[in-house]
């Protein structure tokens, strides 16, 4: 499919788990590629029931649904998800499918997706109507996160210390904005482990405590805080 290239993506702003059920391999691949490139967790599932069990594991930020999967169907993956208790029920989906008829868009639609995509689709076409429906679900996260003299800038993913730049890895990038969208939240292991890592990448124990130690190095030691027992956060400021 030659309209899916892995492009230079402006998209999502903090870094996001999510959840695409897809039987296509060669379009998953290149939708999981173009989202991790990003810093972005992807966890792909080829089945409509594995979709399911990995909703009950993880819930993520967004949902990318096909419809023509084997077992069960697309369009009933998204009503089993849309009758789930609160907030599963109000996960943001997006249908991607070949299904080109007026009847079947409007079924998906009538069903609770958020939006609805026709394959072959542009890779920068899909990351839009992604942004769009997270963004109508909840509120968008500032162009330039803060902390005393550190600021993250979620659209060119750059990190400044006073004057200078900070190059920081994917995953270094992912943390610090996961802390400084909630200034003065202390986030657990596990809440950072969930929007650094995709459910079945099962991080290292210390992962966590390695990339807090990278990041303190590059931005300053006193800027995370330790809370023993409980998690790490960026003091409001």
């Amino acid at each position: 499919m030659a309209s899916l290239p892995v492009y230079s993506l402006d998209i999502l702003h903090t870094a996001m788990h999510i959840l695409l059920i897809e039987d296509d391999p060669f379009i998953a691949r290149a939708v999981c590629a173009a989202l991790e490139s990003e810093a972005h967790a992807v966890t792909w599932t080829p089945t409509g029931r594995e979709g399911l069990t990995a909703l009950t594991v993880s819930l993520p930020d967004a949902l990318l649904l096909d419809l023509g999967l084997p077992g069960i169907d697309g369009i009933d993956v998204l009503r089993s998800i849309r009758a789930m208790p609160a907030p599963a029920c109000d996960l943001p989906v997006i249908i991607v499918t070949a299904r080109e008829a007026l009847d079947s868009r409007l079924e998906g639609l009538d069903a609770g997706a958020d939006d609805y995509i026709l394959k072959p689709f542009h890779m920068t076409e899909l990351v839009a109507r992604l942004r769009a429906v997270v963004r109508r679900r909840r509120p968008l996260t500032p162009d330039i996160l803060r902390a005393g003299n550190v600021a993250l800038n979620t659209v060119t993913h750059t990190c400044t210390v006073g004057s200078d730049v900070v190059t920081l890895s994917k995953r270094e990038y992912a943390l610090l904005a996961a802390l400084l969208t909630r200034p003065g939240a202390i986030l657990s292991r596990r809440a950072l482990e969930e929007k650094l890592y995709a459910p079945g990448d099962e991080p290292e124990s210390n992962a966590i405590e390695y990339l807090i130690h990278a990041l303190r190095r590059k931005i300053g030691a006193q800027t995370i805080e330790n809370i023993r027992g409980l998690g790490w956060r960026i003091r409001a400021q």
